[in-house]
């Protein structure tokens, strides 16, 4: 028999061979002298821990292909209940916690669960909206605890052999987070993980005990198969933005922390929180920053605080991830005409077609345009995946068919470099169609973000595509003294200095704006200009 392509045969072989290494650490309070006291568990205890998740699971008639909702903490649950579906066949099927009620039960429908395992609140849910949870016939209460774990250190657990699966075989559904659209369930094989593990092990060095502090949960699932000591961070995973950077700060010097993701808006916090606090990181080799393009002032400060190490932008999308990948060296903080993502990674092809709003069934019905101008961004290589769940409209106008391969379309919008850089200029279904041409939403951005006052800032497009009238949205920054006038006329000015911004005159300032729960980055454009279209009593001024 071929080998297994089953994505849990790593973590047996890391028991194996750095059996007293520390797999994970979960948080569970501080000590008398301040420190984070941590539930650790070595690899061989991590390994143990899944043998009894499995013994759990088939006790409870869990069988080989059952889709499985999976509705625990981060930390010990899931990786461990993961796994443990991972080794017996089982479909984890992975959603958001917080993109609302109405859209995680709509996710639920389309994915047809068999099994649940819930923490008692998730099984509550599960009873009330009965109609919705049909289909579930297995249900598995976990504890709501990050640190629950069915093992004790004194008993032995029996091995369970892990299910021989194909590469093509499915392995989860992940749900993406909505950011310009509806939640789509991703179809991930087996070899697909495969592959996302041995690129981002190769590209970024990843050596067996290294440290991790994953900011977004589903990160964590690589580390044993990596070798790396997962350390859950305190935070929140539905209010991420929320994190106190200070308790970030001293995990990663407590624990020697040697990589860590996070989105630019976790990054940015952490980095004021150093440089107010004159504290550096030397312990980190490497920040990989994701979710949504990296501001200018995260890319020119790091030298300051992260002292032995690099910040790496991995660019990529559920459906396909990573694509490319770029470091500090390589960014010019001055640039407007885009934001460079850097080369593509092993394996993975990129090409530039015009852009098209409908499906494209072949490649040959595609146009692809010359190096450096801007079309849509579509992809292929061993970590595309090939379909949405129950979605067969949108994998068709998803995917590109070439041969025997597929091509992804990212919804990106972006263009090559002389160099074979990609630079992305923002998400499709986000650019504004005026009279005199196309504009697209990183580069207008770029010019109006790194201004002092402005927190955050969006191009809109009011109107009917071709005809639509650019204007610029802002988030100031919070102050009683702020002049709105002035600081318009600053930013009106600013647009004139740039051929592709000087037609901007309109601008609304928002208070607070709408981002996506994944990453608390990426900004509902969308809206925002519904919220524009209909805000009668804010107005902008037209500033000339």
């Amino acid at each position: 028999m071929p080998d297994s392509a089953n994505i849990a045969r790593h973590l047996p072989l890391m028991a194996a061979r750095q059996p007293d290494q520390p797999a994970l650490k979960i948080p569970r309070g501080r000590t008398a002298d301040g420190r984070i006291d941590y539930l650790a568990l070595t690899f061989a205890e991590l390994d143990a821990e899944v043998d009894a998740w499995c013994a759990r699971l088939t006790a409870n008639g869990l069988r080989r292909g059952d889709r499985t909702l999976v509705m625990v903490k981060q930390g010990l649950p899931l990786i461990a209940s993961v796994f443990a579906l991972f080794k017996l066949g089982a479909v984890p099927v992975v959603i958001d916690p917080g993109m609302g009620l109405k859209n995680f039960l709509r996710c639920v429908v389309r994915s047809r669960p068999r099994a649940i395992v819930g923490i008692p609140l998730a099984q509550v849910i599960s009873r009330l909206f009965f109609r919705t949870f049909a289909t579930l016939h297995v249900r598995i209460v976990a504890q709501g605890s990050l640190t629950a774990r069915l093992t004790k250190p004194e008993f032995s657990v029996s091995k369970t052999t892990i299910v021989h699966s194909e590469a093509t075989e499915l392995a989860a559904i992940l749900f993406t987070s909505g950011s310009t659209g509806a939640p789509k369930g991703v179809c991930y094989e087996h070899g697909m993980f495969e592959a996302q593990v041995r690129l981002i092990r190769e590209h970024y060095a990843i050596q067996p005990g290294e440290v991790d502090l994953p900011m977004l949960p589903i990160f964590a699932l690589f580390n044993p198969a990596l070798g790396m000591t997962t350390v859950v961070p305190e935070i929140d995973p539905r209010r991420p933005a929320a994190v106190d950077p200070a308790k970030i700060v001293q995990a990663i010097q407590q624990e020697g922390v040697t990589n860590s993701f996070g989105s630019p808006t976790l990054w940015r916090k952490i980095q004021a929180h150093c440089l107010q606090n004159n504290i550096s990181l030397p312990s980190m080799k490497r920040v990989l920053c994701a979710g949504a393009p990296v501001p200018a002032a995260l890319w020119s400060e790091p030298q300051r605080w992260l002292t032995h190490g690099e910040l790496h932008s991995p660019y990529g999308a559920t459906e396909s991830l990573p694509v490319s990948s770029v470091s500090a060296p390589e960014i010019d903080p001055t640039a407007v005409r885009g934001a460079c993502v850097g080369q593509p990674l092993p394996g993975i092809d990129v090409k530039i077609i015009a852009i098209n709003d409908g499906p494209i069934a072949t490649l040959a019905d595609a146009t692809e345009v010359p190096v450096g101008a801007t079309g849509e961004i579509i992809v292929r290589g061993p970590v595309v995946t090939k379909n949405y769940d129950a979605l067969s409209e949108a994998t068709a106008a998803a995917k590109i068919q070439d041969g025997e391969t597929l091509w992804h379309r990212m919804g990106d919008c972006g263009y090559l470099d002389a160099a074979g850089r990609l630079w992305f200029c923002g998400r499709k279904v986000e650019r504004v169609e005026t009279t005199a041409g196309t504009l697209f939403t990183e580069p207008v951005e770029q010019v109006f973000r790194s201004y002092p006052l402005v927190t955050r800032c969006a191009l809109i497009g009011l109107g009917i595509p071709g005809q639509q009238i650019p204007a610029l949205v802002v988030q100031p920054v919070a102050s009683k003294d702020l002049d709105r006038a002035a600081l318009a006329h600053e930013l009106r000015r600013l647009a004139l200095a740039h051929p592709h911004t000087k037609g901007i005159e309109q601008i609304f300032f928002h208070p607070d704006f709408p981002v996506d729960v994944r990453h608390n980055a990426k900004i509902h454009r969308l809206k925002l200009t519904r919220w524009a279209a209909t805000a009668r009593s804010l107005k902008p001024k037209v500033y000339t």
